[in-house]
């Protein structure tokens, strides 16, 4: 057995052992497919202020300026699908009800990582949650381990999509795995459940337009056009992946660190809109919500209640 098939069983096995729900390989490598794609994202301006999303093009495209000798990318899916829904007054994205994901999921990866560097002996790499210009949907697909659906989120037969994808790019030669097949078929559902129309076409979103992106990423006001089509969100949005037929097989995670702590397990017992700095640094101290901070969870449940019918 050569090392590259060698390392690569490890890597899958060890990427199981530490609760990873699918691990795939790609040969690190331009992304010449995604080059036009963003090209015309951009142009389009469905980045809306997201504008960290023109930066770093060049690295976006090429893991080998981001890792030097990289090889391979390995793409792994972790999930977060929750035992039950918060029952609350407002909605809030899934993802965000323990804590927050990139510090659980790069734990959980440096650990692995520690394991592999005992057993392969020392290697280049940089582990990525979600952070820096890294195409993380391209590279999962690639690899095998999903679709990108008509929500342009990486769908899988199995597992549907709650999960998170995170990459380790390294300077091991390792054996690619293979994209798989489209499975949306005619299915719309996601497109036509999205109240904002933020689904412009097939894997085509306006980002400037999706309720994720009027709750988190954009810090000005909520423009007027989205009047009672936030659907109680306040923090995020999971209409396309709760429509989507696929996400009939999530199950429920296995990570402690995912549930939501006990604030949030008595969310219908908080005055939402009278929540205090003291209340909302208790409740979301790990949070990905610290993100939004009080003044946009605020701004996101003031706009809901006044432009509600």
């Amino acid at each position: 057995m050569s090392n590259a098939e060698k390392y690569t069983r490890l890597i899958k096995e060890k990427a199981e052992k530490f609760g990873f729900d699918g691990c795939g390989i790609s040969q690190a490598a331009f992304l010449e497919e995604e080059a036009l794609r963003l090209e015309n994202y951009l142009k389009n301006n469905y980045n809306g202020a997201m504008s960290f999303l023109e930066n770093n093009i060049d690295k976006r495209l090429d893991p080998r300026l981001l890792v030097e000798g990289a090889k391979s990318v390995i793409s792994l899916k972790y999930n977060y699908f929750p035992q039950e829904k918060i029952q609350m007054d407002y909605n809030l994205a899934k993802y965000a009800y323990g804590e927050d994901y990139h510090d659980v999921v790069k734990s959980v990866l440096r650990e692995m990582v520690s394991e592999l560097l005992e057993e392969i002996g020392d290697f280049g790499f940089r582990i990525f949650v979600d952070s820096a210009p890294v195409m993380e949907k391209a590279w999962a697909r690639k690899s095998g381990l999903g679709w990108i659906g008509k929500n342009s989120l990486l769908i899988s037969k199995k597992r549907g999509s709650f999960f998170v994808l995170s990459e380790i790019i390294c300077d091991l030669d390792l054996e690619p795995d293979y994209p798989t097949t489209d499975h949306c078929g005619s299915c719309r559902k996601c497109i036509d459940a999205c109240p904002t129309g933020a689904i412009v076409s097939d894997k085509i979103i306006n980002g400037s337009k999706c309720i994720s992106y009027l709750t988190i990423e954009l810090k000005d006001e909520i423009p007027s056009t989205f009047e009672d089509k936030l659907e109680d969100w306040m923090f995020g949005c999971d209409i396309c992946q709760d429509v989507c037929p696929w996400n009939r097989f999530s199950l429920p995670h296995n990570q402690p660190r995912f549930s939501p702590n006990h604030h949030l397990q008595h969310a219908d017992k908080i005055e939402w809109e009278e929540i205090t700095q003291e209340l909302f640094s208790e409740i979301f101290r790990k949070s990905a919500v610290k993100r939004a901070k009080l003044a946009g969870l605020k701004r996101n449940i003031d706009f809901i209640n006044r432009t509600k019918k």
